[in-house]
């Protein structure tokens, strides 16, 4: 029993970044944000930060979205926590982005002080509407949104001020999906350069067949 008691106090310590559509709306927000806590309460977890970074650049687009709404997240638990709060993350809409790091693996629990008022979602501001303007036109079509590619470097990927020891990792269905394309592409490049091969081979071997013969008439 003892051992039991002392396994629950202590846990790992987790960050994640989630980055919501640039055109959420305050309710919107704290809905997630909502989720989030829920989550990370029911797994047994513990928020220690919380952070609202507000609306900043994406170093790249993603789903047409040039910026996005940042929330930082700094808490205690195991494994489970972070499944359930990634598991949510994805099916919900308005998170276009997300990224979870571990920062310490053993951590006692009772140790670790928390702060009442850094653990409270801050609501959002109504984004600008000449943002929101930008926002629909780009959604329909109307302005030429540049072509969304994969991570292609660590540096930068988090757009605007973000931590370098959070850049890695980024969950993006649409750059996963454009690596296996890249993936393919390059295999049939290789295929192709195999042919070539074989065909000059074979071009090669053709001459030579033909003065055989000569010589045996």
């Amino acid at each position: 029993m003892a051992t039991t008691t002392e396994a629950h106090k202590r846990a790992r310590e987790y960050e994640t970044i989630y980055v919501l559509r640039q055109d959420v709306d305050p309710d919107g927000a704290d809905k997630v944000a909502g989720r989030v806590a829920e989550v990370v309460a029911r797994e047994s977890g513990k928020l220690v930060k919380v952070e609202t970074w507000g609306r900043r650049k994406l170093a790249y687009t993603v789903a047409k979205q040039r910026r996005g709404v940042y929330y930082y997240l700094k808490y205690l638990g195991g494994g489970a926590v972070v499944s359930e709060l990634e598991r949510n993350l994805r099916m919900l809409d308005t998170v276009v982005k997300f990224q979870t790091v571990l920062l310490r693996d053993d951590v006692e629990v009772d140790t670790v002080a928390i702060d009442p008022e850094e653990v409270k979602f801050t609501r959002i501001e109504l984004m600008p509407e000449e943002e929101k303007e930008e926002s629909r036109e780009r959604m329909l079509g109307l302005i030429e949104t540049p072509e969304e590619r994969p991570r292609a470097a660590p540096e930068g990927d988090f757009g605007d001020e973000v931590p370098e020891e959070l850049d890695e990792d980024w969950v993006s269905a649409k750059s996963e999906v454009a690596k296996v394309e890249a993936a393919k592409v390059e295999a049939a490049k290789v295929e192709a350069a195999k042919s070539e091969v074989a065909k000059s081979e074979v071009a090669k071997e053709e001459p030579a067949k033909t003065e055989g013969e000569g010589e045996k008439s």
